[in-house]
């Protein structure tokens, strides 16, 4: 009965998102503070047994344009520091975490052709973790699964392979461990819609957010499709409506521009 009580508890746990249009309620069971121990620790294991790059100016690259998306986020999330690696693997993709943070892959600068494409791609993935889209996979796992018990396989003081496994994929790494938590399409139009609007305030061109999908569709063709386009379903529909809304974010680009916002990342 205490349990019960517990869970239902736990369920009125909701929030609003922005932007407008996709307001919506979350279940969010996790603390924030709880999510960011997870995205560091997923984030230490990627460290330690993937290869990181040893090319200064991929990573210099990388973390100009992130520390120029960083400016314009929320304040409590652009006052926390960001860390960026970039990651020896050409697969292109990238990828952000709870707890500020960020992964390139070097194949990623393969098909990007400026800053303002590797925006378009850290910005959508910053936008979930500004969206908490970690926490809902998270949630809706402990729900799925077994209720309350699961919390503790995710937030336990001890490592396991289980549990290692276990925050992989609910924080969106999960192929590289067989374990996939797959963000819903409602999460992915959000992180569209806010990586566009982030890049666009940051000062690249929310325009280039339509020729990054269209270069990843391009390297498709070349070869095994990009791991990213596994993850990120319908890419001609995504096409067309970041190609629907960069119009209306030119405004904001030319005013962030004007403001003295002005990444030269490459």
């Amino acid at each position: 009965m205490k349990r019960s009580l517990v869970l239902m508890a736990a369920l009125t746990t909701i929030l609003v998102v922005s932007p407008a249009s996709f307001a919506r309620r979350q279940l969010l069971l996790v603390s924030n503070s709880q999510m960011d121990q997870m995205g560091a620790e997923a984030f230490d294991k990627l460290k330690a047994s993937d290869k990181l790059s040893r090319d200064p100016r991929r990573l210099a690259q990388s973390r100009c344009v992130v520390d120029a998306l960083v400016a314009v986020l929320p304040p409590q999330m652009s006052r926390q520091p960001w860390e960026v690696q970039v990651f020896d693997d050409p697969n292109p993709n990238a990828f952000a975490l709870p707890g500020g943070k960020v992964g390139v892959n070097t194949g990623m600068f393969s098909v990007i052709r400026s800053q303002d494409e590797l925006a378009a791609v850290i910005g959508h993935e910053i936008a979930h973790v500004t969206s908490q889209h970690a926490n809902e996979r998270v949630s809706r796992q402990m729900l799925a699964g077994v209720g309350l018990d699961m919390l503790g396989a995710y937030t336990g003081s001890k490592t396991s392979p289980e549990r290692a496994k276990l925050i992989m994929g609910a924080m969106g790494l999960g192929a590289q461990v067989g374990v996939l938590l797959p963000n819903t399409r409602k999460q992915e139009a959000e992180a569209d819609a806010r990586g566009q609007e982030f890049m666009a305030r940051a000062g690249f061109d929310p325009a280039q957010a339509v020729t990054l999908w269209q270069h990843m569709m391009s390297a498709s063709k070349n070869g095994a499709p990009p791991q990213i386009l596994s993850t990120h379903p319908d890419p001609q529909n995504r096409i067309r409506e970041l190609a629907r809304r960069a119009p209306g974010l030119q405004a904001d680009y030319r005013a962030a521009r004007s403001g003295g916002r002005r990444p030269a990342c490459f």
